[in-house]
Protein backbone atom coordinates (compact mmCIF):
# COMPACT_ATOMS: atom_id res chain seq x y z
CA UNK A 1 0.00 0.00 0.00
CA UNK A 2 1.31 3.67 -0.67
CA UNK A 3 2.34 5.60 2.28
CA UNK A 4 1.45 9.04 3.37
CA UNK A 5 2.50 11.84 0.56
CA UNK A 6 4.85 14.13 2.30
CA UNK A 7 4.57 16.89 0.28
CA UNK A 8 1.38 17.76 0.69
CA UNK A 9 0.83 15.72 4.14
CA UNK A 10 -1.61 13.38 2.71
CA UNK A 11 -3.13 10.73 5.71
CA UNK A 12 -6.09 8.83 6.87
CA UNK A 13 -8.11 10.93 8.53
CA UNK A 14 -8.75 10.38 12.05
CA UNK A 15 -12.10 11.54 14.21
CA UNK A 16 -10.01 14.79 15.39
CA UNK A 17 -10.12 16.43 11.63
CA UNK A 18 -13.80 15.84 11.10
CA UNK A 19 -14.46 19.58 12.39
CA UNK A 20 -12.10 20.17 9.34
CA UNK A 21 -13.34 17.57 6.91
CA UNK A 22 -16.96 19.53 7.07
CA UNK A 23 -15.51 22.72 7.17
CA UNK A 24 -13.70 21.73 3.80
CA UNK A 25 -16.37 20.67 2.24
CA UNK A 26 -18.99 23.17 3.27
CA UNK A 27 -16.92 25.28 1.24
CA UNK A 28 -15.83 23.36 -1.16
CA UNK A 29 -19.76 22.86 -2.42
CA UNK A 30 -21.13 25.88 -1.16
CA UNK A 31 -21.77 26.84 -4.83
CA UNK A 32 -21.87 23.32 -6.54
CA UNK A 33 -24.02 23.80 -9.36
CA UNK A 34 -25.98 20.70 -7.79
CA UNK A 35 -25.93 21.08 -3.92
CA UNK A 36 -25.89 24.72 -3.96
CA UNK A 37 -29.01 25.39 -4.90
CA UNK A 38 -30.50 21.94 -3.09
CA UNK A 39 -30.30 24.25 -0.09
CA UNK A 40 -31.61 27.74 -1.44
CA UNK A 41 -31.54 29.78 1.17
CA UNK A 42 -27.82 31.39 1.22
CA UNK A 43 -28.39 32.95 5.06
CA UNK A 44 -29.48 29.24 6.32
CA UNK A 45 -27.02 27.20 3.81
CA UNK A 46 -24.11 26.98 5.60
CA UNK A 47 -25.63 25.89 9.12
CA UNK A 48 -27.55 23.34 6.83
CA UNK A 49 -24.79 21.40 4.84
CA UNK A 50 -22.54 21.59 7.70
CA UNK A 51 -25.00 19.14 9.20
CA UNK A 52 -25.58 17.32 6.06
CA UNK A 53 -22.17 16.52 5.36
CA UNK A 54 -20.89 15.86 8.58
CA UNK A 55 -23.41 12.97 8.83
CA UNK A 56 -21.73 11.68 5.68
CA UNK A 57 -17.98 12.35 7.06
CA UNK A 58 -18.51 10.99 10.76
CA UNK A 59 -20.48 7.79 9.01
CA UNK A 60 -17.43 7.40 6.66
CA UNK A 61 -14.39 7.75 9.35
CA UNK A 62 -15.36 4.50 9.91
CA UNK A 63 -13.17 3.08 7.04
CA UNK A 64 -9.93 3.66 6.92
CA UNK A 65 -10.25 5.45 4.00
CA UNK A 66 -10.96 9.51 4.46
CA UNK A 67 -8.03 11.21 3.61
CA UNK A 68 -6.94 14.87 4.47
CA UNK A 69 -4.18 16.64 3.53
CA UNK A 70 -2.01 18.24 6.36
CA UNK A 71 -4.16 20.77 7.75
CA UNK A 72 -7.46 19.56 5.86
CA UNK A 73 -7.05 21.57 2.92
CA UNK A 74 -8.44 18.98 0.62
CA UNK A 75 -10.14 15.96 1.19
CA UNK A 76 -11.82 12.73 -0.02
CA UNK A 77 -13.88 9.98 1.30
CA UNK A 78 -13.62 6.97 -0.06
CA UNK A 79 -16.12 3.88 0.44
CA UNK A 80 -14.78 0.66 -0.02
CA UNK A 81 -15.79 -2.63 -1.92
CA UNK A 82 -18.84 -3.61 -0.15
CA UNK A 83 -19.44 -0.54 2.28
CA UNK A 84 -22.18 2.23 2.29
CA UNK A 85 -22.29 5.55 3.15
CA UNK A 86 -24.29 5.18 6.16
CA UNK A 87 -25.24 2.53 8.29
CA UNK A 88 -28.05 1.36 8.88
CA UNK A 89 -29.09 3.25 11.85
CA UNK A 90 -28.28 6.38 9.96
CA UNK A 91 -30.23 5.09 6.49
CA UNK A 92 -33.06 4.19 8.93
CA UNK A 93 -32.90 8.08 10.14
CA UNK A 94 -31.79 9.69 7.41
CA UNK A 95 -35.43 11.51 6.36
CA UNK A 96 -36.25 12.45 9.99
CA UNK A 97 -32.91 13.92 9.91
CA UNK A 98 -33.32 15.84 6.61
CA UNK A 99 -36.58 17.28 7.89
CA UNK A 100 -34.44 17.75 11.03
CA UNK A 101 -31.96 20.09 9.26
CA UNK A 102 -34.04 21.77 6.50
CA UNK A 103 -38.10 21.16 5.75
CA UNK A 104 -39.79 18.73 4.17
CA UNK A 105 -39.34 19.88 0.39
CA UNK A 106 -35.54 20.14 0.62
CA UNK A 107 -35.89 16.70 2.38
CA UNK A 108 -37.73 15.42 -0.59
CA UNK A 109 -35.75 16.68 -3.16
CA UNK A 110 -32.29 15.41 -1.39
CA UNK A 111 -34.03 12.00 -1.24
CA UNK A 112 -34.62 11.92 -4.81
CA UNK A 113 -30.95 13.22 -5.64
CA UNK A 114 -29.64 10.45 -3.50
CA UNK A 115 -31.88 7.57 -4.72
CA UNK A 116 -30.63 8.80 -8.97
CA UNK A 117 -26.70 8.12 -7.21
CA UNK A 118 -27.69 5.01 -5.55
CA UNK A 119 -29.06 3.80 -8.57
CA UNK A 120 -26.51 5.11 -10.80
CA UNK A 121 -23.50 3.18 -8.84
CA UNK A 122 -22.11 0.10 -10.18
CA UNK A 123 -22.81 -3.29 -8.83
CA UNK A 124 -19.38 -4.45 -9.29
CA UNK A 125 -16.94 -4.15 -6.36
CA UNK A 126 -15.39 -0.88 -6.69
CA UNK A 127 -13.72 2.13 -4.53
CA UNK A 128 -16.28 4.80 -4.10
CA UNK A 129 -15.24 8.12 -4.07
CA UNK A 130 -18.22 10.02 -2.20
CA UNK A 131 -16.97 13.30 -1.29
CA UNK A 132 -13.69 15.21 -2.68
CA UNK A 133 -13.36 18.72 -2.21
CA UNK A 134 -11.14 21.28 -1.91
CA UNK A 135 -11.64 24.75 0.57
CA UNK A 136 -12.02 27.50 -1.50
CA UNK A 137 -8.66 29.29 0.40
CA UNK A 138 -6.77 26.69 -0.65
CA UNK A 139 -7.65 26.33 -4.82
CA UNK A 140 -5.45 26.12 -7.49
CA UNK A 141 -2.16 25.19 -5.16
CA UNK A 142 -2.45 21.21 -5.89
CA UNK A 143 -3.56 20.03 -2.61
CA UNK A 144 -6.69 18.43 -3.79
CA UNK A 145 -4.83 16.28 -7.33
CA UNK A 146 -2.25 15.37 -5.09
CA UNK A 147 -4.58 13.61 -2.32
CA UNK A 148 -6.52 12.12 -5.23
CA UNK A 149 -3.16 10.78 -7.13
CA UNK A 150 -1.90 9.11 -3.88
CA UNK A 151 -5.51 7.77 -3.00
CA UNK A 152 -5.71 6.21 -6.27
CA UNK A 153 -1.99 4.62 -6.16
CA UNK A 154 -3.45 2.64 -2.55
CA UNK A 155 -6.47 1.53 -4.98
CA UNK A 156 -4.27 0.36 -8.13
CA UNK A 157 -1.96 -1.24 -4.88
CA UNK A 158 -5.47 -3.22 -4.42
CA UNK A 159 -6.15 -4.16 -8.46
CA UNK A 160 -9.52 -2.63 -8.00
CA UNK A 161 -11.35 -0.34 -9.81
CA UNK A 162 -12.81 3.41 -8.43
CA UNK A 163 -15.68 5.40 -9.33
CA UNK A 164 -16.91 8.78 -8.71
CA UNK A 165 -19.71 11.03 -9.21
CA UNK A 166 -19.61 14.85 -10.90
CA UNK A 167 -21.57 17.69 -10.05
CA UNK A 168 -19.82 20.18 -11.64
CA UNK A 169 -18.63 19.70 -15.19
CA UNK A 170 -15.57 21.60 -14.97
CA UNK A 171 -13.71 18.88 -12.61
CA UNK A 172 -14.52 16.06 -15.16
CA UNK A 173 -11.05 16.59 -17.64
CA UNK A 174 -9.17 16.44 -13.91
CA UNK A 175 -10.63 13.50 -13.35
CA UNK A 176 -10.17 11.89 -17.05
CA UNK A 177 -6.38 12.87 -16.56
CA UNK A 178 -5.74 10.57 -13.68
CA UNK A 179 -7.53 7.07 -15.54
CA UNK A 180 -11.44 8.24 -14.71
CA UNK A 181 -13.47 7.42 -17.84
CA UNK A 182 -16.83 8.23 -18.63
CA UNK A 183 -19.37 5.87 -17.65
CA UNK A 184 -22.66 7.07 -17.51
CA UNK A 185 -24.92 10.00 -15.95
CA UNK A 186 -28.12 11.03 -14.45
CA UNK A 187 -30.21 14.19 -14.43
CA UNK A 188 -31.76 15.31 -11.02
CA UNK A 189 -34.79 16.87 -10.68
CA UNK A 190 -33.60 20.76 -10.77
CA UNK A 191 -32.31 19.72 -14.64
CA UNK A 192 -28.90 19.44 -13.44
CA UNK A 193 -26.96 16.60 -15.33
CA UNK A 194 -24.24 14.67 -12.71
CA UNK A 195 -22.00 12.51 -15.00
CA UNK A 196 -20.61 9.11 -13.62
CA UNK A 197 -17.46 7.86 -13.92
CA UNK A 198 -15.34 4.86 -13.72
CA UNK A 199 -11.52 4.09 -13.14
CA UNK A 200 -10.24 0.41 -14.39
CA UNK A 201 -8.23 -1.91 -12.08
CA UNK A 202 -4.21 -1.04 -12.17
CA UNK A 203 -4.37 1.57 -15.50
Amino acid sequence: MATDNPLHGVRVATESDIDGIVETFTSAFFNDPLWGPTFPDATLRPTQVAAFWRLFTTSAIRYPWTFVTEHCESASLWIPAGGEDLTREEEDSFEEFLVDIADRQIADNILSITGLFAAARPTEPHYYLSLFGTHKDHRGQGSGMALLRENLARIDALNAPAYLESTNPINIKRYESVGFQRHGGFTAPSGHVVTTLWRPANL
